[in-house]
This record gives structure tokens, C-alpha cells and sequence, in this order.
């Protein structure tokens, strides 16, 4: 195949690289406002948190210029020896990283420390694009997909051993980057189905109507209807007509019936689910087409994964968490403990109005009302100061950004390259979403930085490693001609 080598500089999208320094100067005066107190420390001042920034800006800018100097082919040589470096010390921070505020991911070296989960979301996303750009590679292969799957879990479940759920939950997003690659669909609908479960027995767990618990109630009334619509479309509007009668018609006189005799209708939903659960195996064994053992399976992970909801919440998730979800959900109020930060942070950005109050002028920052306000909450500084404009502005650079990369990933001539800008896109959609919905209270608050606003060398340093890389490969897709 013909090689050539294109000039780095002439090839760059400068485009990107200047919403990067917009957003990261914007950052570094945000988090100036936000610890801001009339002039007692100095934005230069290294004592002071935008001091410090600025030299983690100012690192994170040699970073992505060294990034750049580099052949973009050593990336795809050593995507694995950089992911089995990170997973080492992953592994290491488990046993070693001291406890900080109830999570161990942190590793203290002198004066530096270094969180390896942050790094873990670019080797994992180095490593994916390095096995889906393999010759041969077929993600619908059970083989292809198993290794595309361990190499997203493994970091997931060191990371949530360190505590650190917030990171973990991260790794998800490249589930997006499987769907683009040729992930069967069917899959991130059961995500959305494993987020709409767990949100309905959670929040209804306690809930009882006519002697029937909602949320158990809701979920299998969904499972139902969901399984019929599964079945519907594989086989068409005109056939089984029967089986639908059978299945929808007995949860309807069920639900008309405990209207005059209060009954517990989880069972006649439980002989439902049964039912079709039979019926569907008597399709496989006279058809046999796999796609009906799929929709059983369906059923039974589903009824499974609703009663075991109850453990997870209870059992597996730390008490902040629990209550973290209570609060988000609306199942509890309170505006002074668990949900004082989400209250006091809609407070401040409530207070910008419009125009807001202008730079250095925010009230709530100043009295420090928000905790962790130059981190996860910096969004509400940028609301209380440049108000919904402000905010706008922001979110409007990001969605640019996002939308770039994403048209830059589907220019790409290699499929190492493509997967690595999907991948990259996917992780900063997620930050921006969970971010932002967690300051202004649709998410629970599950500690994601805001990306080159929040304070913090190590989400600096990633999320600037992480663009530079797909600028370098973008910057080398012609040289394959």
C-alpha cells in the first residue's frame, strides 16, 4: 500500500484545538471565581487552586504538543502495553491508595497525585480501537465480542473496587462505540430497560395500590408489553394474533378486576410472563429460530434482574449512594443533609437569571455556600456568574465539540482511528451529561468532573491526552493512500 507522510501542523483541525483552549481558559477562570475572595490570592498565585490549575494547563498543553510529535502508528502498537500498564495500577490502587472522602483512587507520591482511573477511560479507549481494527476482527463473533467486553469490564470492576462508582460507570459509554460498530441494538435497549427497572422498583418499591406493589407491578407490565411488541416485530402484525389476546387480555381483566376485589396482581403477572416464556421455547422448537429463545431470554433477565434490584440498592451501593438516588428520584427531602449540595447549587444558578451577576460577583460562591464548587459543582459558578447565557455558551461548545469529533471519526480511512474518535466523543457526551444533570438535580451525584473546567491535574491531563491522540490521528488519514 502507498505510504506518505502529510505536514502535522497543515493537517491539524485547528478548528477543535480552539474550542480546547476556549473551554480550558474558561475553566481556569471559573475556578478562579469560585475560590475568589477579593483579591487575597492572586489566579498566578500556585498557593491558591487557579494557580495551581494554570501549571496543570500549562503541563496539559506540553502533553498535547509532545502527543502530537508522535508517529500516530506508535499508538496502535502500544494501545496494549498502555492498557496493561494502567490495569497494573489499577490494580496497585486498590491495595495501596489511602482512603479520601470513602474512595481509594488515589496514588500519593510526595506531592504528586495521580488518579489511574481517569487514565484508564484513554488506555481502554486506545486498546478497544487496537482489537475492532484488527484484520479479521468481526464484533458480532461471540469470540470478537467476549474479548470487546472484557477489555471494557476489567477496568470497570477495578475501579469499583477502589469505590470510585462514578468513574466506573464511565466505561458504559463505549457500549456507543459497539452500537456504531455494528453492536446488535437489542443490547443498548436492555441497558435502557436495565435503567428504567431499576428506577421504577426503586422509587415504587414501597408503593402499594390495591394491595400491589407499583414499582414490581410497572416493571412486569412493561416486561409483558415489551415482549409482545418483540415478538410482534419478528413475526409481524397478522400472526399470533391469539397469543397477544392471551397475554395483553388476562393483564388487562386483571388490572379491571382489582378494581372491585383487592388482589395481589404480581402473580397473575409472574403466570404471564410464564406463559409467554413457554410459548416462546414451543416457536424455537418448531421454527428454530434463535430469535425467539433471545425474547425468552429477554423475559427471564428481566424478571430476574427486578427482584434482585432490591439487593443491589440495599446491599451492594454505599449509604451516600442510597440516599444520593432517594434524593434524585424525590423519594426524600432533604435540603439540609444528603441534598444540600444539589439544593444550594440550583440556588446559585438560579440566582444568575438571565445575564448573571457578573464575573467575580457571584454571592453564593463567595459565602462557599456550594460544597466541592471547583470540581464536580464548577457549572453552577458559570451559572451564578455569566447566568443562562453563560451557561449556554458553554454547553453549546461542548456540543460542537462533541458533533466535531463525531464528523471527524466518520472521515477516518482506519478503523483503529474511527473507534478511538467514537470512543473519545462517547466519554465526553457522558461527563457533560451526568455533569450537568447532577448540578441541577436530574442525576444522582456521582462525582464526574466537568471536562477542562473542573479542577484536578489528572482529568486535565486525560481529557487532553485523550483529544490530542485523535488530533494526531486525524492529522495522519490521508497518509494511507
Amino acid at each position: 500500500m502507498p505510504y506518505r507522510k502529510t505536514n502535522i501542523w497543515a493537517s491539524l483541525d485547528w478548528l477543535t484545538i480552539a474550542i480546547y483552549l476556549i473551554l480550558v481558559t474558561a475553566g481556569w477562570l471559573s475556578i478562579h471565581a469560585s475560590g475568589y475572595n477579593y483579591d487575597r490570592i492572586s489566579m498566578f498565585d500556585i498557593s491558591g487552586r487557579a494557580g495551581m490549575q494554570m501549571i496543570w494547563i500549562i503541563s496539559s498543553m506540553i502533553i498535547g504538543i509532545s502527543l502530537l510529535m508522535i508517529d500516530s502508528d506508535w499508538y496502535e502498537i502500544f494501545a496494549y502495553w498502555i492498557y496493561a500498564f494502567i490495569i497494573i495500577l489499577l490494580i496497585i490502587t486498590v491495595f495501596v491508595a489511602p482512603d479520601i472522602k470513602g474512595t481509594r483512587s488515589w496514588l500519593i507520591m510526595g506531592p504528586v497525585r495521580i488518579q489511574p482511573a481517569e487514565l484508564a477511560k484513554l488506555a481502554t479507549a486506545l486498546a478497544l480501537a487496537r482489537l475492532m481494527g484488527t484484520y479479521k476482527f468481526e464484533l458480532n463473533n461471540t469470540s470478537g465480542y467476549m474479548k470487546a467486553l472484557a477489555l471494557i469490564l476489567l477496568p470497570l470492576l477495578l475501579i469499583i473496587m477502589q469505590k470510585e462508582t462514578g468513574s466506573a460507570l464511565v466505561f458504559l459509554t463505549f457500549f456507543i462505540v459497539l452500537y456504531r460498530e455494528g453492536m446488535s441494538g437489542y443490547i443498548i435497549f436492555a441497558g435502557f430497560c436495565a435503567v428504567a427497572f431499576f428506577i421504577l422498583g426503586v422509587r415504587y418499591d414501597e408503593v402499594l395500590w390495591n394491595a400491589t406493589p407499583v414499582g414490581q407491578y410497572s416493571v412486569l407490565t412493561l416486561i409483558i408489553i415489551m415482549s409482545n411488541g418483540l415478538l410482534w416485530i419478528n413475526r409481524g402484525k397478522n400472526k399470533f394474533n391469539f397469543f397477544y389476546i392471551i397475554t395483553l387480555g388476562t393483564l388487562a381483566l386483571s388490572f379491571l378486576v382489582s378494581l372491585f376485589y383487592q388482589f395481589d396482581q404480581i402473580y397473575v403477572c409472574l403466570g404471564i410472563v410464564g406463559f409467554i416464556i413457554i410459548s416462546l421455547l414451543a416457536l424455537f422448537l418448531k421454527y428454530r429460530a434463535y430469535k425467539y429463545i433471545l425474547i425468552a431470554v429477554f423475559a427471564i433477565a428481566s424478571v430476574a434482574y427486578l427482584f434482585s434490584v432490591d439487593y443491589v440498592f440495599s446491599d451492594v451501593l454505599q449509604p451516600h449512594q442510597q440516599d444520593r438516588i432517594k434524593v434524585s428520584l424525590g423519594m426524600i427531602e432533604d435540603p439540609n443533609g444528603v441534598g444540600y449540595n444539589v439544593n444550594q447549587s440550583k440556588i446559585a444558578i438560579g440566582s444568575g437569571g438571565f445575564w448573571g451577576k457578573g464575573y467575580l460577583n457571584g454571592t453564593q460562591t463567595k459565602l462557599k455556600y456550594v460544597p466541592e464548587q471547583d470540581t464536580d459543582f464548577i457549572f453552577c459558578t458559570i451559572g451564578e456568574e455569566e447566568g443562562f447565557l453563560g451557561t449556554s455558551i458553554t454547553m453549546i461548545l461542548f456540543t460542537v465539540l462533541i458533533i466535531r469529533i463525531i464528523l471527524m471519526a466518520e472521515r477516518q480511512r482506519a478503523v483503529f482511528h474511527r473507534v478511538y474518535g467514537y470512543s473519545l466523543a462517547s466519554i465526553l457526551f457522558f461527563h457533560l451529561a451526568i455533569n450537568i444533570g447532577m448540578v441541577i438535580g436530574i442525576t444522582p451525584v456521582i462525582g464526574i468532573p466537568l471536562p477542562f473546567f473542573s479542577y484536578g491535574g489528572s482529568s486535565l491531563w486525560s481529557f487532553t491526552a485523550l483529544l490530542f491522540i485523535f488530533l494526531r490521528l486525524d492529522a495522519s488519514r490521508n497518509d494511507r493512500l
